[in-house]
């Protein structure tokens, strides 16, 4: 896992990014399976295909406000 997975996850955490994308970029990082169908949304998914690519910068759009 490393460094990376930790300071990427306390960046996102930090910044207020919403937690449903914080979970996904996390299940996608560790390649976990996906959720079942009916508890999947737009943030989940995002983050699962920015954690399986490994980019620590597409969570900008999910900061929440």
């Amino acid at each position: 896992m490393g460094i990376v997975y930790y300071e990427a996850i306390d960046r996102m955490e930090k910044s207020g990014v919403d937690p449903e994308y914080i979970n996904g970029w996390a299940g996608g990082f560790l390649h976990n399976p996906r959720r079942e169908e009916q508890r999947v949304n737009e943030a989940y998914e995002a983050g699962y295909a920015h954690g399986l690519e490994k980019n620590t910068s597409g969570f900008q759009a999910w900061i929440r406000k």
